[in-house]
């Protein structure tokens, strides 16, 4: 502990790690905590009666943001323009909603006149880093408090203990199948029996998706609309993000789409296993890759496809606001000036799959592509192209010929 500050925002979920976190503070710090929510659709069950329990557990106020339209469409729609997904599966659900949530909670914190911010991130994990570099881009000035850090609790056993001391109500108990993590883009969950890696994950663990081998029998297919990389409506009906994304949740949940079962890099050097549930973000992703392939020549796909892989690692590691961020948005965007069109994806027993797209933009033309006889395509024309294209090869091999013969020759005159 270093200095005392004299109001602290505390980032509140009403869970049991944070409900001892706001009386430890009380404790520990002796100011003012005000508790802040940033709902990103975690699920009414989560944010209901949220204020009353802050409060009746030592909060001096509460705030609560509604941040769901500006998460999908500033946050999330611009990682999906991306391509962007981490080690090449893991969407990046938990990652992209930790920028917004920092920066609501220093706004937070600036309209309160507190002097410091506090998460109740553990110091094994990803998000105490992506917590506090935004803490460290918006307002360095704030002091940073992380009790996990701090304090001797080690278990959920002494969190619970340390409730019951204080007569503060919870309805956690001393087991927990999971950590789960759950927003409109996704949900994760982690611990339990999923720490073994060869422990394949139980059907009770995914909440979001039915079991694709109990999915319907019938496909359905979805047309999405997309303009200038943003997807824009469902089946013809135009809808902002939040919605869209719940739509898209509910339809591809239902086909068992949207599952990952994954062994990925934490930032701090270790390994984690987490399953992840993202429906609706997978219909997006394979739509705007269907797009993509009309529209994008090879070398420009190849680009975004390098981009995607920054891009990926700089939310991973939430370093969304910097300069690195902001140019390579700008790349993004130009990039997806002219993905606009439709896409039919089929969603059918676990996968979402592109089987129908079009564009205004398509460089794709059954004129060119076709085997039948056309007007724009001289077969000739390929030869002369193949022997410049294979010239490297040809004087290579041409080269290593002269020098059999020299050697050949050497080895005569001997």
């Amino acid at each position: 502990m270093t200095r005392k500050p004299s109001k602290i925002v505390l980032a509140y979920s009403g869970g049991l790690d944070t409900s001892v976190i706001l009386a430890w503070l009380a404790e520990n710090y002796g100011c003012p905590i005000v508790a802040y929510c940033g709902d990103v659709g975690q699920g009414h069950d989560e944010v209901e009666g949220l204020r009353q329990r802050a409060l009746s557990s030592g909060a001096s106020d509460f705030e609560f943001v509604d941040l769901r339209r500006e998460f999908i469409e500033d946050f999330c729609f611009p990682m999906l323009m991306a391509g962007a997904k981490y080690e090449g599966r893991y969407l990046l659900g938990t990652s992209i909603a930790r920028p917004i949530l920092a920066r609501a909670q220093v706004e937070v914190a600036r309209k309160h006149g507190a002097d410091a911010v506090a998460h109740g991130c553990t110091g094994k994990g990803n998000d105490q880093i992506r917590f506090e570099v935004t803490y460290a881009a918006l307002a360095p000035d704030l002091q940073v408090i992380a009790p996990w850090r701090e304090w001797d609790l080690r278990g959920r056993e002494d969190l619970l203990a340390f409730l019951k001391k204080r007569n503060i109500a919870t309805n956690a108990s001393a087991t927990k199948a999971y950590s789960r993590d759950r927003n409109l883009w996704h949900i994760s969950h982690e611990g339990g029996g999923l720490e073994n890696p060869w422990n394949a994950p139980p059907e009770d663990a995914w909440m979001m998706t039915t079991a694709p081998d109990r999915a319907p029998e019938t496909p359905r297919d979805v047309l999405i609309d997309i303009e200038a990389g943003r997807p824009v409506a469902v089946d013809g009906l135009p809808m902002p993000g939040e919605r869209m994304v719940e739509h898209l949740n509910t339809l591809a949940g239902a086909h068992g789409v949207g599952r990952i079962d994954l062994i990925e890099n934490r930032v701090v050097g270790m390994k984690s296993r987490g399953i992840y549930e993202t429906p609706g973000g997978t219909v997006l992703f394979e739509a705007l890759r269907g797009l993509e392939e009309l529209v994008l020549d090879r070398a420009t796909l190849r680009l975004r496809e390098e981009l995607a892989l920054k891009v990926a690692d700089l939310i991973y590691e939430g370093k969304w606001y910097t300069p690195r961020r902001e140019a390579l948005f700008a790349a993004v965007t130009a990039l997806a000036r002219p993905l606009t069109g439709q896409v039919m994806v089929r969603l059918f027993k676990g996968a979402a799959t592109a089987v129908r797209r079009r564009s205004p933009n398509a460089l794709y033309s059954e004129d060119y592509a076709t085997f039948s006889k056309d007007e724009v395509y001289n077969q000739q024309d390929a030869s002369g192209f193949i022997r410049l294209f294979s010239l490297p090869e040809r004087i290579r091999a041409l080269a290593a010929g002269h020098a059999d013969t020299r050697q050949a020759a050497h080895g005569a005159a001997r």
